[in-house]
């Protein structure tokens, strides 16, 4: 069975989103640490020999370099044949909720957990802003879920461990999540799939604790 590596640090829940997978498939891969904090993610050889966007996750399937957490998803989604959803209508809404979460749900948060978690500093106006960002976000995505167990219904998909992706650090963020319970509730629900393990025991962490 081909291994694959999955270049990630464990702070980053675009990272996760990809171990989370790769592990609910149980798949065999293994983390190669990525030292982001340091900045190894922006230097040439990074972006000339890895990924020329500066980021992580970077997933080396043995024949290729994949990148970005969203296309990396849909790619073990088509090549394994699960959690991509199950006709061309369901495709379609995985790919919708991927694209709200880049632009709206996982962007905003990830950026004020960084602010407010783990740089501890950031213009006041910039860190309201984005907590308003993520307030409107978090309620969409709550009242989507009042009737329902996973973002397309019954079963969960890869739409569901995109969004999910920074919901398991406990990083302060301002946020009380209590204002969404459906949201906590489908977090638990994730957490509760056969073979699910929060994010530092699947990558190794950039910052010591």
């Amino acid at each position: 069975m081909q291994k694959y590596k999955l270049y990630c640090v464990g702070e980053s829940g675009n990272c996760y989103k990809v171990a989370l997978m790769l592990e609910l498939c149980g798949l065999a891969w293994e983390p190669v640490f990525v030292d982001y904090f340091s900045g190894e993610t922006r230097n040439s050889a990074w972006r000339e020999g890895i990924n020329e966007m500066g980021e992580v996750p970077m997933l080396d399937t043995g024949s290729e370099h994949l990148t970005q957490s969203g296309a990396i998803l849909t790619w073990l989604a088509r090549s394994t044949g699960r959690f991509g959803g199950r006709n061309e209508t369901q495709q379609i809404e995985v790919l919708r909720w991927i694209l709200f979460d880049n632009h709206k749900f996982t962007s905003y948060y990830a950026t004020l957990r960084w602010m407010v978690g783990l740089a501890k500093q950031g213009d006041p106006g910039v860190i309201e802003f984005l907590r308003s960002r993520v307030l409107g976000a978090f309620g969409i995505v709550d009242q989507h879920l009042a009737n329902r167990a996973f973002l397309l219904g019954d079963e969960p998909t890869i739409a569901d461990f995109s969004l999910v992706g920074y919901h398991y650090y406990e990083e302060d963020t301002s946020i009380d999540r209590d204002q969404f319970p459906h949201l906590k509730a489908w977090a638990q629900r994730i957490a509760e799939l056969p073979g699910w393990k929060p994010p530092y025991e699947l990558m190794p962490r950039g910052i010591k604790s």
